[in-house]
């Protein structure tokens, strides 16, 4: 056996099959001369055109995420300011080809100036460009291998339209050299419940039909495995179907601990299935989704009768509702200035209520009288608190409103180290690993080459954790994970060893949570926690917590 490559791990399980590799994007040919501009111009305005049908094409043929992304990338490559760019380029002389990249490289820089969410789409615009170029230059649409088996698919990158459509029949699990653990490759493979391995350096070194075995959970890929790590990974992924089948209702330890096990919220389309999910309500409820691609903040009975939906569906559960987390990767124009040069340490989350009061007096109002009119158990926090007054003033302004349980999200150093002062004011916490990793080791969490200091897995992360989770049960008050962080089921073990009172994730990702509290005492999570803060590195913490819950398997 080959020795093993190492990124992210995503998701949960394992499967072995042969690479399959992306096909590399044609290279643009030589600049040509341009006889007929106008011409020229038409043709390349037919290109994007074309990109547009086959994406709205690929999105009414998939449902949920897949069609969502789909459906956005369609309408990036509708933008009518992008058409003209390329379009005059054209008219001014330069051939199809050069004038839809320059077009694109221009809206791309634009974006890695945003950062941020803005910035994650980067990989979504070359995407684009590559598309538009194939069908002006009449080849192949880059696109998914087919090698007529199934197969373990290797990739730079994966953009929206391919990952949107991947059938996890025949593509076994995910490898790419790019993304990082909140990338949209990362949060599909999740929804379609494929293993996957991504910031993965070396991967497109994997010969095309070599066989590999991909650790979803681990981080692993292990080129030419032996059969007895085959026979290992096969029975481990037998008896992790077998418990995750087995074992129902509110999450408990071993020992009967309990541990909530909640849904994240965050579109329209996410509800029924979320409602029917066996959880025991929402942990974060996005409102986002609300405000998005808008020019001014939807009023109150619109918000109203959204959340009233919500806690319809959630009837006597807990729903955990975060109010608007706009700026940074968010950016709204009744909201964020277009003038700061670093948005992510900017005006975002909570300090948008100190410029406008209004956004958050509106939002609290639309959740109390949706709340009124249900059963739910309706709790209200804040995102990006940092300071304890910011949290006494947030939780004064939700109990003005009649709504009961104010919180805070821990995402900054300075509230994870001071969350016995937050507790003296707020009656929750939730963390978020992701933001909080982000700025704890001022990594950009768009950035796929700083990816290994956004693992969940960082002992230096879990020491914050550890203390928001040590001050707030010495205060009484809950505390949850609702990151990334949440949806692996060893680290769960870690959290709750920590002092973690609830986990919130997908729906797709709970059964494998639940199993993995069910089969181990509430000692024995604190043991796992200790071993993992004690760890040199996340590579480090993660073997050691699986090798000691599993036996050393």
């Amino acid at each position: 056996m080959s020795d093993p490559i190492r990124g992210i791990g995503v998701g949960t399980g394992s499967a072995a099959g042969p690479v399959a590799r992306m096909a590399s994007v044609p290279a643009l040919p030589a600049p040509r001369p341009v006889a007929d501009p106008a011409a020229e111009a038409a043709a390349v305005r037919a290109a994007l055109g074309a990109v547009v049908t086959d994406l709205d094409e690929r999105a009414a043929r998939v449902r949920g995420p897949g069609s969502d992304v789909l459906a956005a990338q369609a309408m990036m490559a509708a933008d009518p300011v992008l058409a003209d760019a390329a379009a005059a380029l054209a008219e001014q002389g330069t051939d199809g080809a050069h004038a839809l990249a320059t077009a694109f490289d221009g809206f791309r820089t634009a974006l890695a100036a945003a950062g941020g969410h803005f910035a994650e789409r980067v990989a979504d615009l070359d995407d684009l460009r590559d598309r538009a170029v194939a069908h002006l230059l009449g080849l192949p649409v880059p696109g998914l291998p087919d090698p007529g088996h199934p197969y373990v698919l290797v990739a730079e990158d994966l953009a929206p339209a391919d990952t949107a459509l991947l059938d996890p029949a025949r593509v076994l699990a995910l490898v790419t050299v790019r993304g990082g653990p909140t990338s949209h490759t990362a949060i599909l493979a999740k929804a379609l419940g494929v293993p996957a391995v991504v910031g993965c350096a070396g991967a497109m070194e994997l010969e095309d039909g070599r066989q590999v075995l991909v650790h979803g959970a681990d981080g692993v890929v292990e080129p030419d495995p032996s059969p007895e790590s085959l026979g290992r990974a096969a029975e481990r992924e037998r008896r992790r179907r077998e418990l995750t089948a087995r074992v129902q209702g509110p999450g408990r330890t071993a020992d009967g601990h309990p541990v909530a096990l909640l849904v994240n919220l965050g579109a329209p389309h996410e509800l029924a299935g979320a409602a029917a999910a066996d959880a025991e309500g929402v942990g974060l409820f996005r409102t986002e989704f609300l405000f998005l691609d808008r020019a001014e903040a939807p009023g109150r009975a619109e918000q109203a009768a959204v959340y009233r939906q919500v806690f319809a569906a959630f009837a006597g559960r807990r729903v955990v509702v975060r109010t608007l987390d706009a700026g940074a990767d968010k950016p709204l124009p009744f909201a964020t200035a277009t003038d700061e040069e670093n948005p992510a340490l900017g005006v975002r989350g909570l300090r948008t209520a100190v410029r406008d009061p209004r956004l958050l007096e509106t939002q609290l109002a639309a959740i109390a009288e949706a709340a009124e009119d249900g059963t739910a158990q309706v709790w209200v926090m804040a995102p990006m608190v940092s300071v304890p007054r910011e949290a006494a003033e947030f939780a004064a302004r939700v109990r003005a409103h009649g709504l009961p349980l104010a919180g805070a999200m821990i995402e900054v150093p300075a509230a994870a180290l001071r969350t016995d002062r937050l507790a003296e004011v707020c009656d929750f916490f939730s963390i978020g690993t992701n933001d909080l990793a982000q700025y704890a080791f001022a990594a950009d969490r768009t950035l796929g080459s700083l990816a290994e200091f956004l693992d969940p897995w960082q002992p230096a992360l879990l020491t914050l954790v550890a203390a928001a989770a040590r001050s707030a049960t010495e205060h009484g008050r809950p505390i949850g994970v609702c990151g990334e962080a949440a949806a692996d089921p060893m680290l769960a073990l870690v959290l709750v060893g920590l002092g973690v009172t609830s986990l919130s994730a997908a729906p797709a990702s709970l059964p494998e949570v639940r199993a993995a509290l069910a089969a181990h005492t509430l000692a024995e999570c604190r043991e796992l926690a200790e071993l993992a803060l004690l760890a040199d590195d996340a590579a480090d913490a993660r073997d050691k917590v699986r090798s000691r819950a599993t036996g050393g398997g």
